[in-house]
């Protein structure tokens, strides 16, 4: 029999060595100690980005921009069936929220809006001041959080607010007065506070932005005995003024942590704040405006209205000096009401029945020259609007048909201006 060779630990050991470096590569330069070490302590530290590099950087910390509930969704059919659930609405691997869910349906750009119009410089250096200052670290002031703008209905406070806030490259979070009220209770004051953590979302970001409420009087205030008061109303007054006093601890309703977030500047517009609760509106909270233009402002902007007409600064004034008492919306009025002969002729030419397949869907939009606007033709349709302003405050059948019950051949005529109550 034969027997095996018998080798000694060190020769066993070389002979490893020597096959296997027949064929192979040279081996790297080893990395020194200390430096591998430093690698990994770069690699892995807690919120700093990779030092090195590699497949995996953009899972790192302050690196990775991916969104979990679209990860979630891209990760379906990528393992066997078992493992991923359901499917439909109840499966594991179904987003929970959409992409629209995401962007905020509040938020306005006035990014369309052209640099041309007229701002008032009292307005917009209101309106600065308060946004400033709300941004501001004042020591030991305390600043107001709401700007109340209010003043005579079409005076252009929505518009004049538009544009200072495109002017500032503020895209407000904005809400209206019918946001206000809902068929719920609690409903609004909810919307409110999430609107301002919105807004807070996005001063968290690094960008301006603001609250924006429309008409607040309209939707929280009390217009008369005769107004319902309801729960709503209650809670929307008390939210604003709690976000006024607390302005970076607002909470939504069922989550009571404590978390300070970037305060909000609030403007919010009406036509008459004594409307709504007293301590709302108070100094401490509310900073309040009066908007009310001067005849160099309505100049401005008339001036802007009329630009594409080429309409002289001397015909402007004297329109705004001929309809003293006027809004500013009246003039934009006057200019829609000059292209009626223009439109009247378009109709007579393709005839009623025809018009509708012109007007809907038609992929050469009808279009019209520009009509020649002179002095004459504006004082003229500006007579036109008084008069039917001069017509609903003379002929007020309100007061005839509830009151005196007027009726045709009981009590003088159907007629309004025949009506004996009318006459008198």
């Amino acid at each position: 029999l034969l027997t095996p060779p018998i080798f000694s630990l060190q020769t066993y050991t070389v002979m490893l060595s020597s096959k296997s470096t027949v064929g192979a590569r040279p081996a790297a330069k080893a990395t020194p100690k200390t430096q591998r070490k430093l690698s990994v302590v770069a690699m892995a530290g807690p919120g700093q980005r990779s030092q090195s590099g590699g497949r995996w950087r953009g899972l790192d910390a302050g690196v990775d921009m991916s969104d979990d509930q679209q990860d979630i969704a891209r990760g379906r059919d990528m393992v066997d069936s078992k493992f991923q659930g359901f499917q439909g609405q109840a499966g594991t691997h179904n987003a929970i929220m959409s992409s629209s869910d995401y962007q905020s349906q509040g938020q306005r750009s006035f990014d369309n809006m052209l640099d041309d119009f007229y701002i008032s410089p009292s307005f917009l250096d209101k309106l600065t001041l308060h946004v400033a200052k709300n941004f501001l670290e004042l020591p030991k002031i305390k600043v107001p959080l709401i700007l109340g703008i209010w003043g005579g209905k079409g005076q252009g406070k929505t518009f004049q607010t538009s544009l200072a806030y495109k002017k500032l490259d503020i895209a407000p979070i904005v809400m209206s007065a019918g946001e206000l009220e809902s068929g719920n209770a609690g409903e609004p004051a909810k919307l409110v506070r999430q609107r301002y953590r919105e807004a807070s979302d996005v001063v968290k970001k690094g960008k301006m932005c603001s609250l924006f409420i429309n008409d607040l009087d309209a939707g929280a205030g009390r217009m008369g005995g005769s107004t319902q008061y309801t729960v709503n109303n209650q809670m929307v007054n008390a939210t604003l003024m709690n976000i006024a006093d607390n302005p970076t601890n607002v909470q939504l309703p069922g989550n009571y942590q404590v978390e300070e977030i970037p305060r909000v500047p609030v403007v919010a517009t009406g036509n008459d704040f004594s409307t709504l609760y007293a301590p709302l509106i108070r100094d401490g909270r509310m900073e309040k405006f009066y908007w009310n233009p001067t005849r160099e402002d309505r100049i401005g902007v008339a001036m802007g209205i009329f630009k594409e007409d080429n309409v002289t600064r001397q015909d402007i004034e004297m329109l705004v000096d001929s309809f003293p008492g006027q809004s500013i919306d009246f003039f934009g009025a006057l200019r829609a009401r000059v292209y009626d002969d223009v439109v009247r002729q378009w109709i007579d030419q393709t005839s009623i029945e025809g018009m509708g397949a012109l007007l809907v869907n038609n992929r050469n939009p009808v279009q019209f020259p520009p009509v020649s606007m002179n002095s004459q033709t504006l004082m003229q349709y500006g007579s036109m609007l008084v008069q039917e302003q001069d017509n609903i405050k003379r002929v007020q059948l309100a007061d005839s048909y509830l009151d005196g019950a007027v009726l045709a051949g009981s009590d003088g005529s159907s007629v309004p201006e025949q009506s004996p109550s009318l006459l008198a």
